[in-house]
């Protein structure tokens, strides 16, 4: 097991889930897809990380990153990676959280490679962050004006 040590600093690299997504407090996260399969410990560690709530669909302003909680029966994932999008900064990250493979609405990696392009998303890596779900980091191109 690991222990916790105290006043030192590591150089490791982040160690929580809430760290390998980049989430930093002060930042407006805003969750999607909630329901009572969704994994309360990384929620309660992406509250921790932020200092504050995640914020839901009604939040009606600009936030930093969204985490969607996604599972293959909830619909066409193009449309809900681009109502995702609605709220999100530019150079926002949305945080795509499926079921591993193996359980229950488990998505499959393909179909995600597929509907991220379509949605005007690139996927540009993945994150351990729990035992039952897989975080995919999704992000908007950078817009040329």
């Amino acid at each position: 097991m690991t222990s916790t040590a105290t006043g030192g600093t590591s150089s490791s690299g982040p160690t929580g889930p809430a760290e390998r997504m980049g989430l930093k407090q002060g930042m407006v996260v805003q969750e999607l897809g909630w329901d009572n399969d969704t994994d309360d410990e990384l929620r309660v560690a992406i509250e921790d990380a932020i200092d504050g709530d995640m914020v839901d669909g009604d939040y009606g302003n600009v936030v930093d990153a969204v985490v969607l909680w996604w599972r293959n029966d909830d619909g066409d994932l193009v449309d809900g990676l681009v109502d995702a999008l609605t709220d999100l900064v530019g150079g926002g990250v949305i945080w795509l959280l499926t079921p591993k493979i193996g359980r229950p609405g488990a998505v499959d990696a393909a179909d995600i490679a597929e509907a991220a392009p379509i949605a005007g998303l690139s996927q540009t890596s993945a994150a351990a962050v729990s035992k039952d779900w897989a975080a995919s980091r999704l992000v908007a191109p950078k817009s040329v004006s």
